[in-house]
């Protein structure tokens, strides 16, 4: 029996989702990573689309984003909700986006920590490890099938 509580993701509009969307990711990025406020912030979040993913309670609990590129970044899900399948909603739902807007190669710069994750969604490695905000990360693509 699935005991996990029901996750909605969808897009939303930064304008009218940004202090939420800021929230969760000031929670991830900046208070438990140690990330610069000046490194989270960019001027990329009023141009991208946007997806966020709330419990069944209304909650807001995860958030993630796709620009024009097709670069996902900003991948963020609430500590008590990982390893729920969340984040795999959120990448799900950004790759739906990214083949609806007919980007045919998306690439993200993940995380170590998270190389395995994003390999069991499609993605490959590419290049060498390297640090962004303090972190190391590795910069993966996803090639949607070209028939």
């Amino acid at each position: 029996m699935n005991n996990r509580p029901k996750t909605f993701v969808e897009q939303v509009d930064w304008l009218n989702y940004k202090d939420i969307l800021r929230d969760i990711r000031k929670t991830i990025f900046i208070d438990e990573q140690s990330v610069s406020e000046e490194e989270e912030w960019d001027n990329f979040d009023e141009l991208a689309i946007h997806v966020l993913a709330s419990n069944d309670t209304g909650e807001a609990i995860g958030t993630g984003r796709i620009i024009k590129n097709g670069q996902i970044g900003r991948m963020a899900v609430l500590k008590p909700y990982r390893n729920l399948g969340v984040g795999s909603l959120l990448i799900s739902k950004l790759l739906e986006i990214a083949a609806k807007k007919n980007i045919n190669t998306v690439i993200l710069n993940a995380q170590q920590h998270a190389i395995g994750f994003y390999q069991k969604h499609g993605f490959t490695t590419g290049g060498e490890l390297f640090m962004e905000t303090g972190i190391h990360h590795l910069e993966m693509v996803f090639n949607f099938k070209q028939e």
